[in-house]
């Protein structure tokens, strides 16, 4: 499957339900889907800062790009496993059903679009940058409502399973930021 199937199916519940049917192992999920899309915005950021300078945002150019970039793949790659925990003990806490196969499988796919959204480092403008960013934020958060709704199988308007996503959604943009400042405390 490649990423454009799955985030063809990630938008409906019923792609949802085709990706849990498919019961790939969290093992899986983390060595053909995580891995390879965590080093995508690691690269294009050590690309960025290794080729713009200064003139895309002041004092970027006299960073440590191969720690920065090292650090922030290996911190993405801890996010989807703490991630994949706090999903399934917030919906669990919510009282809705979700296995640890599922929690991980939304941990994997919902930062698809923020994975993608790197490659608006390709173009050296910050607020293009930025701007690409913000809409793979929002595409990732859609992502983790359609996913959490779908795999525990409750309808669009149930106020359970919006709450439990927003806290797991605020989670994630936390991590995000925290990913952020990474970049800049070095």
């Amino acid at each position: 499957m490649n990423i454009m199937q799955i985030a063809g199916l990630a938008t409906t519940s019923r792609g949802w339900q085709r990706m849990q049917a498919m019961n790939l192992s969290i093992p899986v999920l983390a060595w053909t889907l995580v891995v390879p899309l965590s080093l995508l915005p690691a690269m294009l950021l050590y690309y960025a800062g290794t080729h713009y300078g200064d003139d895309f945002i002041q004092g970027f150019s006299a960073r440590n790009w191969h720690f920065i970039s090292t650090t922030f793949f290996l911190t993405e790659l801890l996010s989807f496993f703490i991630m994949g925990w706090l999903i399934h003990s917030v919906l669990e806490g919510h009282k809705l059903n979700i296995s640890y196969h599922d929690a991980y499988l939304v941990a994997a796919v919902a930062p698809v679009p923020m994975w993608l959204s790197s490659l608006g480092l390709l173009i050296p403008v910050v607020q293009v940058t930025a701007a690409i960013a913000a809409v793979g934020l929002v595409a990732s958060c859609v992502l983790v409502f359609t996913g959490i709704r779908s795999l525990c199988r409750r309808q669009a308007d149930d106020v359970v399973s919006m709450s439990a996503t927003y806290t797991v959604m605020s989670a994630a943009v936390l991590a995000w930021v925290l990913l952020m400042v990474v970049i800049w405390a070095y």
